[in-house]
């Protein structure tokens, strides 16, 4: 059997994905203020659908979720009406795509939900600042989510789940890493809870399984995705023994029968978000049959490498995506990468979002 390439084609779940160059999901900021997708998402997915497989900028499910001025949210019929010509427009360039959905919790800013407190698995506060529509404000506290609240949330999660494959998605990722609510309930920095879903790493794990188990329900767990980010401070969230509670998770998301488990893994000192928490990739390998993406600070050598040893079925590519909308054609002839300015990472407007020009618009 001959070793995998990141050009080979990769089965993840119902998506048969032509390369294993994945586009991670990364956070643009180029909805409307009410968190409808809009017409210049069209031609920014589009472009990049040469990627073995799009997962979209995290995307709120409920507008309690939602805590980033213009991001979009799959909650209501004019949001799926929104989406719909970007699916298609990927979908017509011979692309795939699935929709990251997104809870934010305790990072969500009071301003973003009508004044209402945010939620987390536990009354505390994120360090650091929200970004608003006012600008850069200190967080609040959460409070924390009442056990009767959660069939509520799941609902929330199908919900939205449902609306993405009206929308003309592949698929769905759960989002349960950096920090965001299934996160601030897996960690025992921020999960102080006394109940079911808190002390134990098996219950502080029952939130990721029970959200995950209900869309699996809703829309086919072979179009369902999950990340995590298993080492490592994100957003103030940490644990103090990853290794014991990402084998729990890594086994309880295997027993589903997900698509793929993407994982973000920043490394130490002199990478995006560096920790001194060792990646937790090998160990999840042992437990997690399925498909595994890894993801953070990949360069094409680094991620031939994890190919090839079988630690990884893919890798996925966030930042470099930005500025080169055909990575895949610019990795496979080994054309030098553009760079993008952070300053427009997050503006509105297609400057540093749709003018970044394709090697055959640069050879023209």
């Amino acid at each position: 059997m001959s070793t995998p390439d990141l050009f080979d084609p990769v089965t993840l779940g119902a998506i048969r994905a032509p390369n294993r160059i994945l586009m991670a999901p990364l956070t643009r900021g180029r909805g409307t203020r009410d968190h409808v997708p809009t017409p210049l998402m069209i031609d920014y997915y589009a472009q990049r659908a040469g990627a073995g497989l799009i997962i979209s900028e995290a995307t709120g499910i409920s507008r309690e979720g939602t805590g980033w001025p213009y991001a979009p949210g799959i909650w209501t019929d004019e949001m799926v009406e929104g989406w719909k010509p970007v699916t298609a427009a990927v979908h017509a360039k011979g692309g795939r795509i699935v929709l990251q959905l997104w809870h934010m919790g305790r990072v969500v800013h009071p301003d973003l939900i009508d004044g209402a407190a945010p939620v987390s698995a536990s009354a505390t506060t994120a360090p650091g600042e929200a970004h608003t529509y006012g600008g850069k404000k200190p967080y609040a506290q959460a409070r924390a989510l009442e056990t009767s609240e959660i069939p509520r949330l799941l609902e929330d999660y199908a919900h939205a789940a449902r609306n993405a494959i009206r929308a003309g998605f592949d698929g769905v990722q759960v989002h349960a890493a950096n920090g965001y609510l299934i996160d601030q309930f897996l960690r025992d920095s921020s999960n102080l809870r006394t109940d079911a879903y808190g002390g134990s790493v098996e219950n502080r794990v029952r939130l990721l399984r029970e959200v995950v188990q209900t869309i699996a329900d809703a829309i086919g767990a072979d179009r369902t995705a999950v990340r995590l980010s298993p080492n490592g401070d994100t957003q103030g969230v940490i644990d103090s023994d990853p290794a014991s509670l990402f084998t729990v998770a890594a086994q309880a998301l295997d027993a589903i029968g997900i698509a793929f488990l993407e994982l973000r893994e920043p490394g130490p000192e002199g990478t995006f978000g560096a920790t001194d928490q060792p990646r937790q990739s090998p160990l999840i390998r042992q437990h997690f049959n399925g498909p595994l993406v890894l993801n953070s600070d990949y360069d094409m050598a680094r991620a031939q490498g994890d190919l090839a040893s079988g630690l990884a079925d893919a890798i996925s590519f966030g930042r470099p995506f930005i500025a080169n909308p055909d990575l895949p054609e610019r990795l496979a002839t080994g054309a030098p990468l553009a760079q993008a300015p952070m300053a427009t990472w997050y503006s509105q407007g297609p400057e540093g979002y749709t003018d970044y020009p394709a090697l055959s618009q640069i050879a023209a």
